[in-house]
């Protein structure tokens, strides 16, 4: 297995030559099959399994822990993120990506069976701590095999699997939830977890570590807090609780002491979680303002659309997924070229610009759709949002990792997850809250009573909520919708502007390793 071995342990400082290269794995693709795979296990779960959670509150009960099914799962696997990232750059790669698809296998096995929601909710904990090792270790493995300069050619592998996840996600949900019942959207993770298991086993081979250091408790707990407060915060706030009540209070006042403690005690730990020096690079920190903005952006639109074209255009719930596919399919081919672009040229701060530009505007003329607004032009507005976030969602990790020396490859790889994921938390909250009041605010201006009365427990209706309204209200709700979703976009373009601010203090440079070695392209 000698040529396969990938011994990539130093590649120096940014922006020095490197030579890791010449040592890439020949089995590389079917590594990155591998990857690929354990990559969909973790965006393709969530979006299976709310396509199946009807059925199972109807067989489970807990109607009213239902939230939690989604919460837990995400926190956990927000919390665990940087931790996994860490236990990489000081154990080795291989061993804790392995752990990560067998914690999340375990899991999954538990959620499909449990017996009650308070059992599904924990099992979904367990399988969400192992989610946060999926993403972190797929970044980073790439990270360690391949060149950045040469890792721009991937990146349309990588927007693919995020494309077919969210586009395929619901459709596979509700047929499997139809034909083999609710259990089998976790048990379906179990072959394919054990065929990426199988293939990283047995293909991947990067050195082994051991860190002398122990392991920095008291920063995993005090940034397990801060995360976990910062969720719950932006998860409860506007829905479960008024953002003003006391309990969102002690939260954030919880959630800001523990994040300040953390940092305090990252510039005294032998060995911190999240190194502080990383930030030096001007870069790094660029890209995680960038893929904080991106995900506040990204998952706000992913909401929105389709609550839109349901109520609004008359869209199926049922196929939801397709209703993206404009945005999801710009997203990917725009990747793809920029990805090329930058392995060919080495060149990559034209694209965080023009997808900053293509992003406001983007949001912008969607901020425009209004009741009479076809489904071509909604299309066509969502592939200029697509194009423009096409730009950034690989760009963000190349540039961060680029940015750091090889020991803090997975750190820097769980940050840029990290902040992305907070980005969407955050984007999922502001923006809802923004479009739950305007909604509100709408039906109780054109529908009276009627209208305060539809919209008090939930400003977002299903498909069957909406078909039992009468004829008055139903149109004052796609009025209302339509402002909401004006408000959220608009918001969002205004938020955008920061990724094209950032993407303008970009310093562009060189890209380790380059496509003009012959045992690249030999190896590959």
């Amino acid at each position: 297995m000698a040529d396969t071995q990938a011994v990539a342990t130093d590649r120096g400082t940014p922006g020095q030559p490197d030579t890791s290269h010449e040592k890439q794995p020949k089995s590389v693709r079917v590594v990155l099959l591998a990857l690929m795979i354990a990559m969909m296990l973790a965006m393709l779960d969530n979006m299976i399994v709310g396509t199946a959670m009807p059925t199972i509150v109807g067989e489970l009960g807990g109607l009213e822990h239902l939230s939690w099914v989604v919460t837990g799962y995400t926190l956990a696997t927000a919390a665990a993120t940087p931790i996994w990232g860490k236990l990489g750059d000081m154990f080795g790669r291989k061993a804790t990506f392995l752990s990560s698809i067998v914690i999340f296998l375990i899991g999954s096995a538990l959620s499909g069976m449990a017996q009650d929601m308070g059992q599904l909710i924990g099992f979904r904990a367990v399988q969400g701590l192992g989610a946060g090792g999926l993403m972190v270790g797929v970044m980073a493995i790439i990270g360690d095999l391949i060149p950045p300069r040469e890792r721009g050619k991937y990146q349309g592998m990588m927007a693919g699997v995020m494309a077919l996840a969210m586009i395929g996600g619901p459709l596979v949900g509700g047929t499997i939830t139809d034909n083999w019942g609710w259990r089998w959207s976790f048990y379906i993770n179990l072959p394919l977890g054990a065929v990426a298991l199988a293939l990283v086993s047995a293909v991947l081979h990067l050195p082994k570590k051991r860190s002398k250091a122990g392991i920095d408790y008291l920063g995993v707990v005090l940034l397990t807090v801060g995360i976990t407060s910062i969720v719950l915060v932006t998860t409860w706030g506007g829905t479960e609780y008024a953002w003003t009540s006391a309990r969102i209070m002690e939260l954030i006042g919880i959630g800001v002491a523990a994040l300040v403690g953390f940092v305090f005690w990252q510039t005294r730990a032998a060995e911190p979680v999240l190194p502080l020096h990383i930030f030096r690079s001007g870069n790094f920190t660029l890209m995680s303002v960038i893929g904080f903005v991106t995900g506040f952006v990204m998952f706000g639109a992913t909401l929105f659309l389709p609550l839109y074209q349901q109520a609004v255009q008359g869209a199926s719930a049922t196929n939801s997924g397709l209703l993206l596919l404009p945005m999801l399919g710009a997203m990917l081919v725009t990747s793809m070229v920029a990805g090329r672009i930058t392995t060919n040229s080495g060149r990559y701060k034209v694209f965080p610009i023009v997808g900053g530009v293509l992003m406001v505007v983007g949001l912008y003329l969607l901020s425009l759709m209004d009741t009479g607004t076809t489904r071509l032009t909604s299309g066509i507005y969502m592939a200029v949002l697509g194009a423009g976030m096409g730009c950034l969602m690989q760009i963000t990790m190349l540039v961060a990792q680029n940015s750091v020396e090889m020991k803090d490859m997975g750190v820097a790889s769980s940050s840029t997850t990290l902040f992305r994921t907070l980005g969407s938390s955050f984007g999922v909250a502001v923006m809802g809250a923004l479009f739950n009041h305007k909604v509100q605010d709408v039906m109780a201006a054109k529908a009276g009573a009627l209208g305060s009365k539809v919209t008090e427990r939930s400003a977002q209706l299903d498909a069957a909520s909406l078909a039992k309204l009468p004829a008055q209200a139903r149109e004052a709700y796609q009025h209302a919708v339509s402002a909401g979703t004006h408000s959220a976009f608009l918001l969002g373009a205004v938020i955008a502007v920061l990724v094209l601010i950032a993407a303008l203090f970009v310093k562009e440079v060189p890209l380790k390793g380059g496509p003009q070695k012959p045992e690249v392209t030999e190896a590959l």
